[in-house]
């Protein structure tokens, strides 16, 4: 899956808040000053591009829509991260945790234990 910048998250984060939106939409959900319309329709277009949001015509104009929702979208990024930095390795992820003390040994043995009844 493709990753996305703080702010084409952002706005994804509209879309799936909100669902299908036309640009001049998206610029009612920032406080003054907005941004530029080109931005948002620049930043929406590449969305696009990157296939997270496909659009609909409407006359003259579009009003686009998220491809893939928000969960999706979560799935995919841990897994780039998995991928990336831990070796492609859920385990070595775990361990990071418990080596930092991130996560204790009992959190870690409730964790197995709720696995275990799933």
């Amino acid at each position: 899956m493709k990753q996305l910048t703080t702010k084409e998250e952002e706005i994804m984060g509209f879309f799936w808040k909100e669902g299908p939106l036309f640009v001049k939409e998206l610029l009612t959900f920032y406080d003054e000053p907005r941004p530029h319309f080109n931005t948002i329709s620049t930043i929406v277009r590449i969305l696009e591009n990157k296939g997270f949001v496909s659009h609909e015509t409407f006359g003259n104009t579009y009003r686009y829509f998220a491809t893939i929702s928000e969960e999706e979208f979560h799935k995919g990024t841990l897994g780039n991260v998995v991928c990336k930095y831990f070796n492609n390795s859920y385990l070595n992820i775990v361990s990071a945790f418990v080596e930092e003390e991130k996560i204790s040994l009992e959190e870690l043995r409730e964790l197995i234990k709720n696995v275990r009844k799933s």
